[in-house]
């Protein structure tokens, strides 16, 4: 089994920062793609920013310039730096990775949520 465990939201000042880690456990042969995705109320899920174990990046258009994703390979674990934070950022923000529990056999992996709230 293969657990994803975030940390890192809570309520905060619009322009303010927080940043949120994930970090996976469990049985991992090696970990893809790992990512942030969110979701506000009465909205579909949607991708915030990805990274490849290649440190390759991908934002969405929302965030860009304002949010940083990086990993630590060694750790199996992501971080997301979230600078200028506004209202519209407010949502649920789940970690998802893409985990080889084999060579050959990989599944993607979703944590269990972690609040961010931007308000005065």
């Amino acid at each position: 089994q293969v657990q994803l465990v975030e940390s890192g939201g809570g309520l905060v000042q619009p322009g303010g920062s927080l940043r949120l880690s994930c970090a996976a456990s469990g049985s991992i042969f090696s970990v893809n793609i790992m990512g942030w995705y969110r979701q506000a109320p009465g909205k579909q899920r949607e991708l915030v920013a990805s990274i490849t174990s290649g440190s390759s990046t991908t934002y969405a258009d929302s965030v860009k310039g304002r949010f940083t994703i990086s990993r630590d390979n060694a750790k199996n674990t992501v971080y997301l730096q979230m600078n200028s934070l506004k209202p519209e950022d407010t949502a649920i923000y789940y970690c998802n990775a893409n985990i080889f529990n084999t060579r050959y056999t990989s599944r993607h992996y979703w944590g269990q949520g972690t609040q961010v709230t931007v308000s005065s």
